[in-house]
């Protein structure tokens, strides 16, 4: 199985069939298969052309075979009808816009990758395939066979290096690092910038505040002429040196450099030196990591592309924690991760007790504040040091953090502690929860017995979605008139006369074991005795009534003429007359029983009277009883009200 890699994508090319599968996405890898390129046997070379440098935005595949090229995406497999192959060699350029492809017959050949531009051909004079076909940049190709490196440029130049040993290209995007068994060099274009100061004979104002500055030094009157010729571009002249010294590997080259940038810079009015003054510090962060003891001789322009952040973490990942720190205290980056990694780093390799290490550990990073423990306490628990794990938590000071990693460390009333101590109820429930899965209930219900913001959750959470583990709850407690609240509860939810009055037994016996809940005794007594009477009505009336509030069950009683029945509940219930009475008139009304409605009126004085009319402000039912009334008196007071109420 051949394979190739670019960057976050990998493009495999099976044996025996020669299909091609892509990888785009190592976090959520899904391969998935290209177009069938129709190869019978494997390609002469092959490579790989990244989304982001196709027009299709899709990854392509280049298939060198026969005397032509395939070019393959996902969806179609494409014939570039070339007649100058087979090509046994091919390489992308690192901006994927052209192509360097080496001929059976010893010839190097560059086009663009869409195949549209023939850029240069050179001969190389060997029909060997070289070793190592690669780019140094994006300006010539390197060719490499044993012992030998030719470098050829885009207009049939060409560089010829010997090397004694064995070595290897690895290629960079600003040219290519050359290995060998003892040594690591750097193959590259000279920079414009360096080439117009040190080019012999250069009049370019780079070059010439460069040489102005040596005039200055040796008190040669030639510095102020160099600086007047160069006026209007000495601002451009100070930015090219400023480059030139970046790119520089020699710090004698680099202090040189920069002198000439200062010394320009001093006869400028108004010069922004941001530049300069990065230019400076950047120069500081390469220097040390292309210290021979660090080894990283990272050049300006990686430096620039990968970004400060990826030189720390090269840095840390070679344990060179001490100067990652104080080149991220020099650019004011943060040093969290930095410290991070040290403490991990020597909880692994230390051999200290668990009580030395922290105390370590905690002595460096208490004046961080802030900064997470997490990680360094997993490692340590990973590495079987669950104690110290559990003391570095303690100095976590995100719960969200903390309370997981002491649940997957086995600490769960601990994790339960600091999840209430949060006040975050979200965390509460998600330690709760666990624990409810994991511990045996009796075990569960100990450990949140003595915590009462766990306990008013547990007991929210449980009305909603469990009031059996509730009812356990209360019972475990002792907490019996509780207990009697959730039985009631479930008794609602009961089909069965039988059962729903069985667990309001329950209920009772609870609440009049405690003297103070006798008005709830009371209250499930009659709820007993009103479900028996309903269930004895429904079976004489064929009318459904258990469940039915008191009131609701006169009020069906009366519209279905059983006036009876309804006597019996106002007096075994002992409902007030005046409520009854509101019923009755409400369910006569109801039957439009007019008849009845007037014979009510007249069998006794109403407990509910004229006045409710009053106290609603209806003048027009106040006449309206009034010319009902018989009784003069009645009458006479109706007729005050009235008048009372129209004057208004």
């Amino acid at each position: 199985m051949g394979w190739s890699e670019s960057e976050k994508l990998v493009v495999v090319l099976e044996d025996g069939n020669f299909k091609l599968i892509v990888l785009t996405n190592f976090e959520e890898p899904r391969p998935h298969l290209m177009a069938d390129p129709g190869l019978n046997e494997p390609p002469h070379s092959w490579t790989v052309i990244p989304p982001q440098y196709t027009l299709s935005r899709h990854v392509e595949v280049l298939l060198a075979t026969g005397s032509t090229i395939l070019t393959v995406d996902t969806k179609e497999s494409q014939d570039q009808l070339l007649q100058q192959g087979p090509f046994t060699k091919m390489a992308v350029s690192p901006n994927g816009k052209f192509l360097a492809l080496f001929t059976s017959d010893g010839k190097l050949w560059v086009v663009s990758t869409d195949f549209q531009k023939n850029l240069s051909e050179f001969a190389t004079k060997s029909q060997v395939p070289p070793q190592q076909l690669i780019w140094c940049g994006t300006d010539s190709v390197v060719l490499y066979w044993d012992k030998i490196v030719l470098m050829v440029g885009p207009f049939g130049d060409y560089i010829k290096y010997s090397y004694d040993d064995a070595i290897y290209l690895i290629p960079e995007i600003d040219g290519v690092r050359v290995i060998s068994s003892d040594k690591c060099e750097f193959l590259q274009k000279v920079p414009n910038v360096t080439e117009e100061i040190f080019k012999i004979g250069s009049t370019a104002p780079a070059a010439m505040l460069f040489d102005a500055l040596d005039h200055f030094e040796r008190r040669s009157p030639k510095a102020d002429e160099n600086i007047r010729s160069i006026r209007a571009e000495l601002a451009e002249a100070v930015d090219a040196c400023t480059e030139a010294a970046g790119h520089e590997f020699s710090q004698y080259w680099q202090r040189n450099l920069l002198k000439a940038a200062a010394f320009g810079k001093a006869f400028l009015e108004s010069y922004n030196a941001d530049n300069f003054v990065d230019m400076c510090q950047t120069l500081r962060v390469l220097n040390a990591v292309r210290y021979y003891e660090i080894g990283i001789p990272i050049t300006y322009t990686q430096y620039t592309r990968l970004t400060p952040d990826v030189l720390i973490d090269r840095l840390i990942n070679r344990h060179h924690h001490l100067l990652a720190l104080r080149i991220c205290e020099f650019l004011k980056m943060r040093t969290d991760r930095v410290l991070i990694h040290w403490a991990c780093a020597k909880i692994k390799k230390s051999t200290d007790d668990e009580e030395t290490i922290c105390h370590m550990i905690v002595e460096k990073l208490i004046n961080k504040p802030g900064l997470s423990y997490a990680e360094i306490a997993n490692t340590a628990y990973k590495v079987g040091q669950p104690k110290l794990a559990t003391r570095l938590l303690d100095y976590e000071p995100r719960a969200a953090d903390q309370v997981p990693l002491l649940m997957s460390m086995q600490e769960d009333e601990l994790a339960l502690i600091k999840a209430i101590e949060s006040g975050d109820t979200d965390l509460v429930y998600l330690v709760m929860l666990h624990l409810k899965r994991k511990l045996p209930l009796p075990e569960f219900f100990r450990i949140i017995n003595n915590k009462p913001m766990a306990c008013n959750l547990f007991e929210v959470y449980c009305k909603q979605q469990d009031l059996k583990l509730l009812a356990d709850f209360y019972y475990q407690d002792d907490r019996c008139v509780e207990s009697a609240n959730i039985t009631i509860l479930e008794s609602y939810k009961q089909k069965d006369l039988n059962e729903r009055t069985n667990k309001l037994k329950i209920a009772l016996k609870s609440y009049q074991d405690d003297k103070e809940h006798a008005f709830e005794a009371k209250a499930v007594d009659e709820n007993i005795r009103l479900l028996q009477v309903q269930a004895q009505f429904e079976k004489e009336m064929n009318q459904q009534l258990v469940g039915l509030p008191l009131n609701e069950t006169v009020y069906k009683c009366i519209t279905t003429n059983n006036p009876n029945k309804a006597n019996k509940l106002k007096s075994d219930f002992k409902i007030p007359d005046k409520r009854f009475w509101w019923i009755k008139l409400k369910a006569l009304v109801e039957m439009r029983d007019w008849p009845e409605l007037e014979r009510l009126s007249k069998s006794k004085k109403s407990p509910i009277g004229y006045e409710e009319a009053l106290a609603l402000k209806d003048i027009q039912l106040l006449r309206e009883i009034q010319s009902k009334c018989t009784d003069q008196i009645i009458a006479q007071e109706l007729d005050a009200y009235i008048a009372q109420l129209s004057s208004k």
